[in-house]
């Protein structure tokens, strides 16, 4: 039976909660960081932000409460001056709650009782809390804020000075996402702040977290900063193996985020026998993503079993999609050790190239090509990665190990070199003239649509093989060759093989249809464009050769300054300038009136653009070195350093003419002359391994 009494009027002021959080990217400068009370970092972190209506949210957290509950005798027998805990006089009143009750009207009981009996004691417990904190108060919710914001700046001493008033506010969650000031300090990226405040923690206030789980070792890892991380790890050791709500270790994060310096650092002091075997396969895989293979090593080195795991082949995929990082040699050669070993890093790459290398080499143990096709980690599938992305080194250590990777094939009955010729990677397709004795069979699959390897080179070529070359025309130029090589390898009755009703070449005709056309459009525009400036060159050239610097004689006609030197230059540089100006004009006109067939493309088309653009410069040329000859002839007398100034400055648009054009000029040179040797092998490398086809 409960006995109520009459309801008490007990005033009950709100304590100084911390300042809500916002987001400080929203800012627009420093004078509305200072007015908003917030700072502002360089990452998007939470930091402290008071209300617009903080002054009257003051005022109102002063205005006293009532209580409308009436505490029973029982309850009212407590004394709140004993040493009863808290929760022990709130549990032994909501015991006393009168069952049958519905759980609304029992949890709205229960919140009254507990405000009520709060109120009861506060008193009481003011009392304790004095004579535990007798020397320190309490910060105050604007000391809050200069705390937060001198962590956000990196300013010690008035941290020290708020600490000083409050030593436990070192410990407390400042911020909405419940980071303490060293989570803070972390983020803002303030090593001599960190420094200080690390001296003032014990290793339990080191492995705090915030909201996300994450400690400050954590946001260390994320932005890289390896001086931070040792001055906490120093004095926690345990910290590198404390885990974010997602499971990952600060070592874990630092791979994901390809932070170099941090991973080295925490490779070194996180014990991977208490890491997880899929922890220790993704970090493995996460430092080769990123080419830390020196790092990726030392893993495998402490932990061999992961060369044998059946998800190695994560970390084979990623090797395999690097065409470029791996080497030819497991070793670096002696000059570069030498230079290596005397100039510390300038070697670097290449040394990365054989550590990829061995990578490949330690991961490939044991491998089973053609079994366990329908797991997720698929071997062949790594292999035809490799085929797609070009990757011949990969391939080489692979089948100097597996020689009968060579005969795989893919669910469409494609093997390597079918997978090569359809994304246009020439390293690939090259391995197959090393394979003289099986290449004959290998070149007579036919896939599923009952297309050859011929058929494959008459599609269109990815584009990010398309786009190696500049211009359609020169795009077509390399379809073309990439065809005419295949069509040569593969046996005679493939030529005329139909799938879908079409031979190889009616499908290149088809495929290629819009590439012809770009292609023409292309050429007919750069032969006109450069037919425009040609016809200018001819016109100067040939007028100036009429009217010669200096004049002629009244009485013989002929030049005044005939026997100068200069003379001659500007008339030898006129002369070769007018006829390589009209030769251009020729050649781009034959261009112009081309009829534009497929085959023009492979030969024709572009050994005339290159003739036209060659003769076009030398026409430039010749006419810049008329006119600074002609400059000699008639300042030289009068002033001498004038000329050489118009020389200096005449050098220009040629110059610029070789920096525009250059990369288009050497596209066409090495896609007309040299393109003989993009499917040409340069050495028998499986002769070398002691393979022999």
């Amino acid at each position: 039976m409960y006995h109520r009494r009459l309801k008490a009027k007990v005033p009950i002021v709100r304590s100084n909660s911390l300042p809500r959080m916002s987001y400080p990217h929203m800012a627009s400068s420093d004078v509305e960081i200072d007015q908003q009370g917030f700072s502002s970092v360089d990452r998007i972190f939470p930091t402290t932000a008071f209300s617009p209506y903080l002054a009257q949210g003051e005022a109102q957290s002063q205005r006293p409460y009532e209580s409308n509950y009436e505490f029973s005798s029982r309850h009212s027998a407590f004394d709140v001056n004993s040493d009863a805990p808290t929760s022990l006089v709130l549990r032994s009143i909501i015991s006393d709650i009168p069952k049958g009750v519905s759980s609304g009207t029992s949890t709205l009981q229960e919140e009254r009782i507990q405000t009520d009996v709060a109120v009861d004691l506060s008193g009481h417990v003011a009392k304790e809390n004095q004579n535990q904190h007798q020397t320190y108060k309490r910060l105050t919710r604007s000391e809050y804020l200069t705390l937060y914001r001198a962590a956000l700046k990196g300013n010690w001493q008035e941290a020290k000075r708020r600490l000083e008033a409050d030593p436990d506010a070192i410990r407390y969650s400042i911020a909405e996402a419940s980071e303490t000031i060293l989570h803070i300090a972390c983020a803002s990226k303030h090593t001599a702040f960190v420094k200080e405040l690390v001296q003032f923690l014990t290793p339990e206030d080191l492995e705090g977290k915030d909201i996300n789980g994450y400690t400050a070792l954590c946001f260390a890892a994320q932005l890289g900063i390896v001086v931070i991380a040792k001055e906490m790890v120093k004095k926690s050791a345990n910290l590198p193996l404390i885990r974010s709500s997602e499971g990952r270790t600060p070592l874990h994060i630092a791979a994901l985020l390809g932070r170099r310096d941090m991973v080295s650092y925490l490779f070194s002091v996180t014990p991977l026998k208490d890491l997880t075997p899929d922890e220790r396969m993704e970090i493995l895989v996460a430092t080769i993503t990123y080419d830390m293979y020196d790092i990726a090593l030392k893993i495998l080195d402490k932990d061999e079993t992961l060369e044998t795991a059946n998800k190695r082949t994560l970390a084979l995929r990623d090797l395999a999609r690097k065409p470029f990082a791996i080497g030819s040699t497991s070793h670096l050669s002696l000059w570069k050790r030498c230079l290596n070993s005397w100039f510390k890093g300038i070697c670097k790459k290449a040394l990365m190239k054989t550590l990829a290398y061995q990578l490949v080499e330690r991961l490939s143990k044991e491998v089973q090509p053609f079994q366990d096709r329908q797991s997720s980690y698929d071997f062949p599938t790594v292999l035809f990665d490799a085929a797609k992305f070009g990757n011949a080194e990969f391939l080489n250590i692979l089948i100097s190990s597996y020689p009968d990777i060579i005969w795989i094939a893919d669910n469409q009955n494609r093997s390597l070199f079918h997978i090569a010729v359809l994304n246009r990677q020439e390293s690939v397709f090259n391995l197959i003239y090393e394979i003289a004795a099986v290449k004959e069979i290998i070149l007579t699959y036919v896939d599923d649509k009952n297309e050859n390897i011929l058929h494959l080179a008459g599609y269109l070529a990815p584009s990010s093989r398309l786009n190696i070359v500049s211009g359609a025309a020169l795009q077509m130029q390399r379809e073309l060759l990439w065809f005419k090589e295949a069509e040569k390898i593969v046996p005679p009755s493939y030529l005329n093989m139909k799938s879908s009703g079409l031979t190889p070449g009616d499908l290149f005709t088809k495929k290629h249809k819009n590439l012809r056309r770009e292609g023409e459009k292309w050429m007919k525009d750069t032969a006109n464009y450069c037919m425009i400036v040609a016809t200018l060159i001819t016109t100067v050239v040939f007028a100036a050769a009429f009217t010669v610097p200096g004049g002629s004689s009244q009485d013989t006609g002929t030049p005044i300054l005939l026997k100068s030197i200069w003379f001659r230059v500007f008339f030898i540089s006129d002369a070769i300038a007018l006829f390589s100006s009209s030769s251009s004009i020729l050649i781009f006109l034959s261009i112009l009136t081309s009829r534009f067939t497929e085959m023009d493309f492979l030969v024709s088309l572009p050994s005339k653009l290159v003739l036209g653009l060659t003769t076009l410069f030398i026409s430039i040329a010749g006419m810049v070195a008329a006119f600074s000859a002609t400059c000699f002839l008639v300042f030289k007398s009068e002033m001498a350093s004038l000329p050489t100034v118009i020389i200096a400055l005449a050098g220009v648009p040629i110059i610029l003419f070789v920096l525009l054009h250059y990369k288009l000029w050497v596209d066409i040179i090495r896609s007309t002359f040299l393109s003989r040797f993009l499917f040409k092998p340069r050495k028998n490398r499986f002769l070398c391994l002691g393979i022999r086809f």
